[in-house]
């Protein structure tokens, strides 16, 4: 039985048009974890823009401060290469407001004191503070005295149980999900909960491992499985396929017969890759091949579908009207290995589908196949969404409150 223990209860979690804001101070969990360049130059803004209507919401509706709190990569202790002040610059001309930075956490309860009201606030990288990722107790009670109203609008970090997204909540009168959060939560429980059949789920990816999970818990919301990437090796040759030197984890051979033999029982139609593209290098100077799956050449790897494939994989997007895809399916980084993954953007964004995509590589695909405006629904967590289709209940929801 499927196990959506963990939508169902972000489904029950209020949201701050629930509650009235007027007059609090307000502490938002963002997710500004944004790639940049060499410069610090901001590569892709998405994850700030997301952020925006909420911010603008406690704005609009008489907030008495904003502190804003994120993380930005993984740093080892504080250092110039993972401050925030990187973005404030970025942030101020997308809200079109002064922003107030603050290096502390004292220092941003000095100036909640003498900015005033409708003053906004960033906070320093939280993760500059080891106790973030400790979940501290005192830390999270630290982080709490800022705030009248906790927003958890970061679903990115919503599977990890830290100060700033579940220690904090704890010590907060009220705590409530931001509107990407609620979208977030829309969206998934539209793809699961009652959809417009058939369901297509699309995985691929490099590792079975990581999506194990999700393929045994979600089989019985799907119609169709397309499985590409690296990991449709291991089911080819869970077939008796002989891969070559393509990525293959021998150790899961096992479960991939048992997924196989899972979808036959529940009327599940999986489809694997019926061509290749290989080479024997993935370096410039590599032989590229197109083979059938079963005749890859002697020395090769697999790293993307082949011509075959993509016709057949885009019939199966057309005929689905629900589609949920979460990895893509080859290397597509390298130009001359993205041809299926695109193939299959382009497809997805031409169809009268409802897509929802799950975020990480899977979202970097889509963008450089210049189909981002394109999907009904692009999730801005990779391994929170992987989590919620795996049926897990995301740490940082289970503290939020819950509508009556």
């Amino acid at each position: 039985m499927l196990q959506v223990a963990g939508i169902n209860l972000m489904q029950q979690t209020q949201s701050i048009k629930d509650i009235d804001i007027t007059n609090k101070r307000i502490l938002i969990r963002v997710d500004f974890n944004v790639p940049m360049d060499k410069e610090f130059n901001i590569s892709d803004d998405t994850r700030i823009r997301e952020a925006l209507p909420t911010i603008n919401y406690c704005i609009d509706n008489h907030a008495k401060n904003i502190i804003l709190v994120s993380h930005l990569g993984r740093p080892k202790s504080r250092d110039h290469k993972h401050s925030l002040r990187h973005i404030l610059k970025r942030l101020e001309r997308l809200l079109n407001k002064n922003i107030t930075f603050a290096e502390t956490i004292e220092q941003a309860k000095d100036l909640q004191n003498t900015l005033g009201d409708q003053s906004i606030i960033l906070l320093e990288n939280i993760r500059f503070y080891p106790e973030e990722e400790q979940n501290d107790t005192e830390f999270g009670k630290k982080l709490a005295l800022l705030c009248d109203v906790f927003v958890n609008d970061a679903f990115g970090t919503s599977h990890r149980a830290h100060a700033s997204t579940y220690g904090i909540a704890k010590f907060t009168a009220q705590k409530v999900a931001g509107l990407l959060l609620k979208k977030e939560i829309d969206s998934f429980a539209k793809a699961l909960f009652n959809p417009i059949k058939p369901v297509l789920l699309i995985v691929g990816g490099s590792k079975v491992s990581s999506k194990l999970a999700l393929l045994y818990n979600i089989l019985d919301v799907v119609d169709k499985v397309i499985i590409g990437g690296a990991m449709s090796n291991t089911f080819l040759k869970a077939l008796g396929y002989d891969m070559q030197k393509s990525l293959v984890e021998d150790g899961l051979l096992e479960d991939a017969k048992k997924i196989l033999a899972l979808a036959v029982q529940k009327k599940v139609k999986i489809y694997l890759p019926v061509d290749v593209v290989s080479t024997n290098s993935l370096e410039d100077n590599a032989n590229i091949q197109t083979s059938p799956s079963q005749d890859i050449p002697q020395g090769f790897m697999a790293v993307d579908i082949g011509p075959a494939t993509t016709r057949l994989f885009n019939q199966v997007i057309r005929a689905s009207q629900t589609i949920i895809w979460n990895g893509p399916l080859g290397i597509y980084e390298n130009p001359k290995f993205s041809r299926g993954t695109f193939s299959i953007a382009h497809t997805i964004s031409d169809s009268y589908a409802f897509s929802l995509i799950g975020g990480g590589d899977t979202a970097d695909a889509v963008d450089k196949a210049g189909e981002r405006e394109n999907m009904s629904f692009i999730s801005t967590g990779g391994g929170a969404s992987l989590e919620l289709l795996e049926g897990k209940i995301l740490p940082a929801f289970e503290v939020l409150d819950k509508k009556a």
